[in-house]
């Protein structure tokens, strides 16, 4: 076959490759057994030359009977088919893993800045709770009107620092002046009647001795004069008339003593209780004379112990009430602290129970001294008393934050107080599972201070709990954090 009528390159190679079998020999191994078989000397004979060794495959392919078109097996597992049946499978695995093992969870995104996230930690649990106490002094006076009238004088002004008798105003009440005049005069008049009566008991008495002194004399001159005239009567020697006019004047005088004597007897026990009432009578009368004289001294407003004077702007002739607060009287340097409690703690609240305050850097200890027993608008007031060093500088009026504790302090699981617990109540939060994600989880709070819960259930040392407010989550139950 002449070179100038082989087919092309292309067409020879694509030839080659259907028809030759798989492991064609390479071209000089072929060329070699073609010689061999005396094909390729007519070959070589008709066209002068030595083809390459594709013309050759080519050539051969076409004459020789062992290299002819033969029928081809059908592999049944391609590489076209395992890649197809292959990426089926993986498709249908996807969808099986996506439908049984997916989170199908409703999900939120979030901004991982705008929210609060705490470590839940083992810690020191104190039960208190925060209240605001006014500072007061620990003992105070207070100033009010025993009697009306208008204001005469003002001789302390407000502020001013006072001893015990100190004149604070002076008041005029000109009715109560005359008033207690009269009944001044009345009562002296009363005293004086007693007085009297006093007198006439007295008299009465000195009478009555009088007359058993006088009974007595007589007894004592007749008695030995009777005894003398009986014995001369017996012997004859004085006359019977003079005997017996003797006898009868000594009689007398003795039955007049026993009848005077039983009279100054009765009369001595009814003169004792005449006395005794007059007199209670008259110290009565003199006491409340001595209490109507004071009466005008109530016009006069004294400071009752010493301290400084806190008292409303007063003008000279302004009217006062009985009854009316005019000031009060504090004692200085010394200070208590009234705080008004929620009712709802009163079961928890009793004498003695401790708090602390921070003052100027530091923190100062007080104790409850006085529980009042009147609730007003749901609340209680208690009086609490410093513990040791009060501080320097507080003032009457001032405010403090204290911290009022409730019961003994233990170790507990400690979740930091935040705005999640008016969303949930304490009965779940969001807990991070990993780093960029939270989920929801049940958990139950106990005890609460201003700073911790009490952990009960459903957290353990180390969670990290979303803290800050959940009103914009929803009701999503996984969080994802931006």
């Amino acid at each position: 076959m002449p070179y100038a009528t082989m087919p092309d390159f292309g067409l020879f190679n694509s030839i080659c490759h259907k028809r030759l079998p798989p492991g064609c020999p390479v071209a000089d191994k072929y060329v070699q057994e073609c010689t061999q078989n005396n094909r390729i000397l007519a070959l070589f004979k008709q066209n002068k030359t030595l083809l390459g060794p594709w013309h050759v495959c080519w050539h051969e392919a076409h004459h020789s009977p062992k290299l002819m078109d033969r029928k081809i097996e059908k592999k049944t597992w391609t590489v076209k088919r395992i890649a197809t049946f292959g990426g089926i499978g993986l498709f249908v695995a996807f969808v099986l893993y996506m439908f049984i093992f997916s989170d199908r969870r409703s999900t939120l995104i979030i901004d991982r800045d705008k929210i609060t996230i705490a470590e839940v930690k083992r810690g020191e649990f104190k039960e208190f709770i925060p209240q605001t106490g006014t500072v007061e002094p620990s003992r105070t006076v207070y100033l009010d009107a025993i009697e009306g009238g208008n204001i005469k004088r003002i001789v302390s002004e407000s502020g001013k620092m006072l001893r015990k008798g100190d004149v604070i105003l002076e008041l005029t009440n000109l009715n109560r002046e005359l008033s207690v005049l009269q009944q001044e005069a009345s009562f002296n008049e009363s005293i004086n009647r007693a007085r009297e009566t006093r007198l006439n008991i007295m008299r009465n008495d000195l009478e009555q001795r009088q007359t058993l002194a006088l009974i007595d004399n007589q007894l004592n001159i007749l008695g030995p004069q009777y005894d003398r005239q009986k014995k001369l009567f017996e012997k004859k020697l004085i006359s019977k008339q003079e005997f017996e006019r003797t006898e009868a004047d000594y009689k007398y005088n003795v039955e007049r003593r026993r009848i005077t004597y039983e009279v100054y007897k009765n009369d001595s026990i009814d003169r004792i209780r005449q006395l005794r009432a007059v007199t209670q009578s008259e110290q009565q009368m003199t006491r409340s004379l001595e209490g109507v004289g004071k009466i005008l001294d109530n016009l006069v407003i004294r400071a009752p112990i010493d301290g400084q004077l806190s008292t409303p702007h007063w003008e000279i002739g302004q009217a006062v009430q009985t009854g009316q607060r005019l000031g009060q009287v504090d004692i200085v340097g010394s200070y208590k602290v009234r705080v008004p409690i929620d009712e709802l703690y009163l079961p928890k609240i009793s004498v003695g129970l401790p708090a602390t305050t921070d003052f100027a850097g530091k923190t100062y200890l007080l104790k409850i001294t006085y529980i009042y027993p009147t609730i007003t608008n749901g609340r209680f007031e208690v009086d609490m008393d410093f513990d040791g060093q009060t501080p320097q500088g507080i003032r009457r009026g001032q405010s403090l934050r204290m911290r009022i504790e409730l019961g003994q302090a233990s170790e507990e699981l400690l979740l930091p107080v935040g705005g999640f617990y008016k969303d949930t109540g304490g009965n779940w939060v969001y807990v991070l599972d990993r780093e960029d994600r939270a989920v929801k989880r049940n958990i139950k709070l106990g005890r609460k201070n201003s700073e911790n819960f009490e952990v009960l259930e459903g957290l353990k040392p180390g969670d990290r709990v979303i803290t800050s407010s959940y009103e914009n989550f929803g009701n999503n139950e996984v969080l994802i954090l931006k």
